[in-house]
C-alpha cells in the first residue's frame, strides 16, 4: 500500500526554499487562524494539527533534509543511524540507478539487522511547540496557565514582560521517550491577542486613541488617558489636530534590554452628532470669523 504524503510546504503556504523566519511567520499566522478556540469550523482542529506537524518538520533542519530527500518515506529513517543512509550504502557497493538486486535472507539480516541494532537503545522524546495566547495585561503582569495538550494537563508559568513571539521552555514536558529515554521539551510560543483599546506600534510601543472636543483641540486642555498600568493625565497643546501623537515615555511594553517603550496618545477630535440651538448659533458665528481655509493652507 503506498504511503500517504502531505506537502508540508503547501500546508504552510511557503516556497520550498523558504528560510526559517518565513516558515515561523507562516506558522504563527495559520495557527492563530485555525486555533480551535477561535475557529468554529468543523475541520479547524484537524487543520490546526496539520499545521503544527508541518512546522515541527520544516523548523527542524535534520527532519526537513530527510523530508526533502525522501518524501513520504522520510519518517522511516528517523531511527536509522546518521552516519550513512541506505542510498549511500548501496552507492558505495556499486549499485547505480535502475539496478535491482535480490539478496538472500542471511545477507539482508546481516546488512539491515546490524544497522537496526546500532540504532537501538533509549531515544529521547520529541520536542513539542504549542501556542500560548495571552492578553496584554497578562503579558505585563506575568502569571500561570493550565493547558491541555495531547490529553494531559500542563501548568505553565510565564514571566512579567513576556513578549509576542517569545518561546517559553518547559523542560521534560514534551513527547515521551522510548526504551527508557528522557522526555522531550515543551516550547510555548507567546502570541499576544489584540486589545480593545491599545494597538501595538513597532516592537515596544503602544498607541491609544484620545478623544477630545473641537474646543479642547483649539484651546488646549489636560485630560485623563488610559495606560496598560492605570490612568494618567496628558496635556493636549492648543491647536492640536486629529492624528497628533502625544508621547508618554515608559508607558509601553517592556524592552529586551530593560525599561519600557512608549505609549502614544493619538488625538481624535470628536464632533457632537446633535447640536443645541445655542451651540449651532456659536458654531455659525465661529465659521464666519475663522481664519484661512485649511484646505488651501
Amino acid at each position: 500500500m503506498p504511503l500517504s504524503y502531505t506537502d508540508y510546504y503547501e500546508v504552510l503556504d511557503v516556497p520550498r526554499d523558504a528560510d526559517q523566519d518565513t516558515i515561523r511567520r507562516a506558522y504563527r499566522k495559520l495557527a492563530r487562524q485555525y486555533h480551535p478556540d477561535v475557529n468554529s469550523d468543523s475541520d479547524a482542529e484537524e487543520r490546526f494539527k496539520e499545521i503544527g506537524e508541518a512546522y515541527e518538520v520544516l523548523s527542524d533542519a535534520e527532519k526537513r533534509e530527510r523530508y526533502d530527500r525522501l518524501g513520504a518515506r522520510w519518517r522511516e529513517t528517523e531511527r536509522a543511524a546518521p552516519e550513512e543512509s541506505f542510498e549511500d550504502f548501496f552507492a558505495h557497493q556499486g549499485f547505480g540507478d535502475g539496478i535491482r538486486a535480490d539478496f538472500g535472507d542471511d545477507l539482508f539480516e546481516a546488512l539491515f539487522g546490524a544497522r537496526a541494532g546500532r540504532a537501538a537503545g533509549p531515544l529521547r522524546g520529541r520536542d513539542i511547540e504549542a501556542l500560548l495566547e495571552l492578553s496584554l495585561e497578562d503579558a505585563l503582569t506575568g502569571g500561570r496557565r493550565r493547558l491541555t495538550l495531547d490529553g494531559r494537563e500542563v501548568n505553565a508559568n510565564f514571566p512579567a514582560g513576556v513578549r509576542d513571539g517569545q518561546l517559553i521552555r518547559l523542560a521534560g514536558r514534551g513527547g515521551e521517550g522510548r526504551d527508557g529515554g528522557p522526555p522531550g521539551d515543551l516550547f510555548l510560543r507567546v502570541a499576544l491577542k489584540p486589545h480593545p483599546r491599545f494597538r501595538r506600534h513597532g516592537e515596544d510601543n503602544l498607541d491609544v486613541d484620545l478623544p477630545i472636543t473641537p474646543s479642547e483641540a483649539a484651546l488646549g486642555t489636560t485630560v485623563a488617558v488610559d495606560t496598560p498600568t492605570g490612568t494618567t493625565r496628558v496635556k493636549v497643546p492648543a491647536g492640536s489636530s486629529s492624528g497628533r501623537r502625544l508621547r508618554l515615555r515608559g508607558r509601553g511594553l517592556p524592552k529586551r534590554g530593560g525599561g519600557s517603550g512608549d505609549l502614544h496618545a493619538v488625538v481624535k477630535i470628536v464632533v457632537p452628532k446633535e447640536l443645541s440651538d445655542r451651540e449651532r448659533e456659536l458654531y455659525e458665528e465661529l465659521a464666519e470669523i475663522s481664519g484661512p481655509d485649511p484646505r488651501e493652507a
